[in-house]
């Protein structure tokens, strides 16, 4: 490996290229484990959701099958107490107390009928309840096979992934060797700040790939005599010529496949 004060200016862009291409490889990786590890997270809050809801519901229908029974007992004491107050009808003294009766029994008589309205529609509630307690569980069963399917991917992914991500960092690390600390600073810095983390541009039908500016043709032929660093003043980036960056393009590819 050539010492850093020996690389030449060609070598730098050549290693600040490579290590473009590594960076954006490791970006590529993190990316689409990215997107996974959401996906599973969003599932198993889903699956917490419903199983939530579930338990929920089916506590609400013990409550509404409580209350269906007490109306049930409400009613059958209503029909005891009309059974009890016709009978007293047959011994009362005078027309008062037997109007008294009367109203008696047609109040618990009202009483049942409210009783047995009540039980109607808790009845009807617990049906609702029921079917939303089905679908919720076929909801349940699908949102679990899905989380089953995405884990085992994500599982895949990583187990693919992890091995190749630490080759790449460790390749990195080796390119910023032959940069000095000035440049990778600068990389770094124009990297985090540039969209898609691009912080290196090749020049394309004369304008640079990053920003899309014409280059003045004085400037392109420096940039392809690599004698010093350039950058773009549109955005940034530090510019290449396009037959170096498809050198180093084919080179790091047969890299990556081998990976």
């Amino acid at each position: 490996m050539a010492n850093k004060t020996e690389a030449t200016v060609e070598e730098k862009l050549r290693a600040l290229y490579d290590l473009q291409l590594i960076d954006s490889r490791i970006d590529e990786i993190r990316n689409l484990r990215g997107e996974l590890p959401l996906e599973v997270r969003d599932l198993e809050d889903e699956i917490t959701g419903l199983t939530t809801r579930m338990d929920k519901l089916t506590a609400d229908l013990e409550v509404t099958e409580e209350s269906i029974l007490a109306k049930k007992n409400q009613i059958e004491e209503s029909k005891g107490l009309i059974k009890r107050y016709t009978s007293q009808q047959d011994n009362v003294r005078n027309n008062r107390e037997y109007n008294s009766l009367s109203k008696e029994i047609e109040f618990q008589d009202l009483e049942m009928q409210l009783a047995d309205k009540h039980i109607k529609e808790l009845k009807a509630q617990m049906e609702h309840k029921k079917e939303i307690i089905t679908q919720s569980k076929e909801r349940l069963s699908d949102r679990e096979s899905h989380l089953s399917h995405k884990k085992a991917e994500l599982d895949e992914i990583l187990s693919e992934t992890e091995k190749e991500e630490l080759t790449l960092l460790k390749e990195a690390d080796a390119y910023r060797e032959k940069i000095e600390e000035r440049l990778t600073n600068a990389y770094n810095r124009i990297r985090t700040n540039v969209k898609n983390g691009l912080a290196i541009a090749t020049i394309e039908r004369g304008a640079s790939g990053g920003s899309f500016f014409t280059i003045p043709p004085q400037v392109q032929v420096e940039i392809a005599s690599r004698k010093k660093i350039i950058t773009d003043e549109h955005s940034g980036r530090i510019l290449v010529d396009a037959e170096l960056a498809e050198e180093e393009r084919l080179k790091m590819e047969k890299f990556f496949a081998k990976l």
